[in-house]
């Protein structure tokens, strides 16, 4: 049985499972109709041009998880940011760990998507904020017609969360392939702050497709700091569709760190719905063998007075594929807008390819926008220098390449993420660095 079919055929299963005056029953049977129709993507579709799902596609994947599985904290300790006091929503082959995570409902709630989708008292949010920003294409749609699970995070208004929040997805290996779809609805209200990192990590060699779909809603002068930490082993394929919708004033940034994982195909979506709001979208890659990293993004700029920033740094070795395509749309009413985007790789192998299509799409005729893109090689007269002052050859190419990345790295607001993420790009690069980013 082709993989469409059987979700499509364990969507009716799921279905006999819940409670069809759920306010949420409804979308589901919609979204479901529409994957039906349309299936999975291809390379016929425009806006997967360069990512083919089809050695993805061929394992027959469980999709609901014959048992439950336990982790001892200690085993997967590293995975965590563990270095500071966090609240966690951790998740073991698409059910919730108690074990492992922290939440809370003293003055914010930090919970779990299932509890908000079947008690009353997270009804109103719910009919407010679930699916209103999602998309409608096939992928999203199928994770909406079988989203149960995931995080829940609202924040009221006037907060500044004491904490960062991690939001973790293990999946054990012990089916033989596993899908899993979480879904996480975060909303911020007017005047509050919150730190989020997120996480997916295999732990066995089985193969693993996540199809994660996140909505973020970030109200009036309201401030969101998302860090997506992607370094998974090169058994598991991660679609991640993450939509966000700002208002008047607020802050929002999503810094994507794409380290690993077979295939990695990251959506992420801005809508500024508000004057004088901000957006930054950042991101670096380091890849190799035959790993394959596709970010799309799109900024939609609709009212006056905007910014946003687009930063994407790539570095590509072995046979490695990566694929930039972003998108900034700027509606008529948006005057004054200011849009930057980049786009920079470096190829290390000749056998490395990057595909890469900024754009831009105006309709206002007073705005500062600038986009650009480049693939090179590495600065040999850099080299030169470095190597005639005594730095050998590997960790020279190192120093460039951390260099390279500081753009993305200065924004990083947590140290302890920084930190991290400066140990995981050393390793990736084979070498040890005695310094931060």
């Amino acid at each position: 049985m082709e993989l469409k079919d059987k979700l499509v055929s364990s969507f009716m299963v799921l279905e006999d499972r819940l409670d069809i005056d759920s306010p949420v029953h409804d979308i589901r049977s919609e979204a479901i109709k529409t994957f039906e129709t349309n299936g999975f993507p291809g390379k016929k579709d425009e806006a997967w041009k360069y990512t083919s799902l089809k050695s993805v596609l061929k394992h027959d994947y469980s999709v609901f998880p014959k048992q439950e599985n336990a982790l001892d904290y200690q085993d997967v300790k590293k995975y965590f940011i563990h270095d500071i006091d966090t609240y966690k929503i951790v998740f073991v082959d698409g059910k919730y760990s108690s074990y492992l995570s922290e939440t809370t409902h003293e003055g914010i709630d930090v919970c779990l998507m299932s509890s908000a989708l079947n008690k009353p008292k997270y009804r109103l949010i719910i009919e407010n904020y679930f699916n209103k920003i999602a998309t409608k294409d096939s992928v999203t749609s199928l994770n909406t017609a079988f989203s149960q699970e995931g995080a829940y995070i609202h924040i009221p208004k006037n907060k500044l969360v004491a904490k960062p929040i991690q939001i973790i997805h293990f999946a054990t290996g012990n089916e033989s392939a596993l899908m899993l779809q979480p879904r996480n609805l975060i909303v911020v209200d007017e005047n509050s702050h919150v730190q989020i990192i997120e996480r997916h990590q295999s732990l066995t060699e089985n193969p693993v497709l996540t199809n994660s779909v996140t909505e973020i809603y970030v109200n009036k002068r309201a401030i969101v700091d998302y860090y997506k930490i992607q370094n998974d082993n090169e058994h598991a394929s991660l679609i991640d569709s993450t939509f966000i919708n700002q208002k008047r004033e607020s802050h929002a940034s999503v810094h994507t760190f794409s380290f690993g994982g077979k295939l990695t195909r990251n959506n992420l979506n801005f809508y500024q719905n508000g004057e004088r709001v901000d957006s930054t979208l950042k991101g670096i890659t380091i890849i190799g063998n035959k790993q394959h990293v596709d970010h799309n993004t799109l900024v939609h700029h609709i009212e006056p007075n905007c910014e946003s920033h687009q930063d994407y740094k790539g570095i590509f070795a072995d046979s490695s594929t990566g694929v930039f395509n972003g998108k900034v749309l700027v509606d008529k009413e948006a005057q004054k807008t200011n849009a930057f985007q980049a786009n920079n790789n470096i190829l290390v192998s000749d056998k490395a390819s990057i595909n890469t299509k900024p754009q831009l799409e105006i309709f206002a005729d007073d705005v500062k926008c600038s986009h650009g893109c480049t693939i090179g090689q590495l600065d040999e007269s850099a080299m030169f220098y470095m190597r005639s002052r005594g730095i050998p050859e590997k960790e020279a190419k190192a120093l460039l390449m951390f260099a390279f990345s500081n753009n993305v790295m200065s924004s990083v607001k947590v140290p302890e993420i920084k930190e991290r993420i400066t140990k995981i790009i050393a390793n990736k690069l084979g070498v040890n660095i005695g310094f931060d980013l």
